[in-house]
């Protein structure tokens, strides 16, 4: 496993190195090392499995309010999306910029969204499988999330965002009285 740095402070994408056979592929998805070395100090407290059906949908770009913030830890196990975070950190040098990196379960790669970042994706195929780890459980009270389309944002989605879920279309478009999460 190897962690490479990605332009937003903070976040890591993981290059994973797997072993493979002709009976297949052995792959770890988790190494407490590689984690601590990214500053994720927090234990692992949930994991998520996502399946998306369609080309182009979105889901995203959510995130947690302290206390309950997370860092995530999320890698695609089938099909191809383009994972996208924003950091939202009140005070930050990258505050509202973006970043995205292709998860590929070819690719057997990882990105480590951490704590004030908002997260999303969109599907590259027709079907998408994400894992995710997270250091906090998810909790209703503290979530909220970002316009994926919010012109502020300006994120370069390869495909107009498409099923956008109900609450995803509720999230109003930053105005200038957002001042982020606190770090």
């Amino acid at each position: 496993m190897k962690l490479k740095p990605l332009p937003l402070t903070g976040a890591y994408e993981i290059e994973r190195a797997p072993h493979i056979d002709a009976r297949g592929i052995f792959c770890r998805l988790y190494d407490y090392e590689i984690l601590r070395g990214a500053g994720v100090e927090k234990p692992i407290a949930q994991i998520n499995h996502s399946v998306t059906n369609g080309r182009g949908i979105v889901r995203g770009m959510h995130f947690q309010h302290p206390p309950a913030a997370e860092t995530k830890i999320v890698s695609c196990l089938e099909g191809r999306v383009l994972d996208v975070i924003v950091d939202i950190r009140r005070g930050s040098a990258t505050f509202l910029k973006w970043c995205a990196v292709e998860l590929n379960a070819a690719r057997h790669n990882t990105v480590i969204v951490p704590e004030g970042f908002a997260h999303g994706f969109q599907t590259l195929e027709d079907r998408a499988t994400l894992v995710y780890a997270t250091t906090a459980p998810y909790s209703k009270e503290h979530e909220s999330g970002l316009r994926c389309t919010d012109p502020r944002l300006a994120i370069s989605w390869p495909m107009p965002p498409a099923g956008l879920s109900e609450r995803d279309q509720t999230f109003r478009p930053l105005d200038d009285a957002f001042s982020g999460v606190a770090p």
